[in-house]
């Protein structure tokens, strides 16, 4: 299965003046904003999303559908050194999850998925990284 619509919890989201955001704003219609079920954690100066199952566990983000998914999501792929060619344990990983649209719309996209140990770092408690 694969998805058209990519969801973000971080730098890449609006009004953040990084040349990624920018590449995704100028290459993705933004569809709203969305939940997923996970938990935030605080890397350094940008955050890290752990998949859960408990309902009360919610990550708040952006949702976009890609215009051209496989050449946008090879360069973001590469902004989050993730994939082929890159030496694992990533860092991230791209994983195709649930998210829900604020009136209860629930569909696929692909997210950047944090892969290392969280042992150490903080949670953002609110699930939104505007918030920390």
């Amino acid at each position: 299965m694969t998805s058209d619509r990519l969801f973000v919890y971080g730098t890449l989201m609006r009004g953040f003046d990084h040349p990624m955001a920018r590449l995704l704003a100028g290459h993705a219609e933004f569809l709203g904003e969305a939940t997923c079920r996970g938990r935030l954690v605080l890397v350094k100066h940008y955050p890290g999303l752990l998949l859960s199952d408990a309902p009360s566990d919610l990550v708040h983000g952006e949702l976009f559908h890609m215009h051209l998914p496989d050449e946008l999501l090879r360069e973001l792929d590469m902004y989050e050194a993730c994939g082929e060619g890159f030496p694992e344990p990533t860092e991230y990983l791209r994983k195709l999850i649930d998210v829900t649209l604020p009136d209860g719309t629930a569909g696929k996209a692909w997210t950047y998925v944090y892969n290392w140990p969280v042992a150490d770092l903080p949670r953002i408690e609110s699930g939104r990284f505007l918030d920390h």
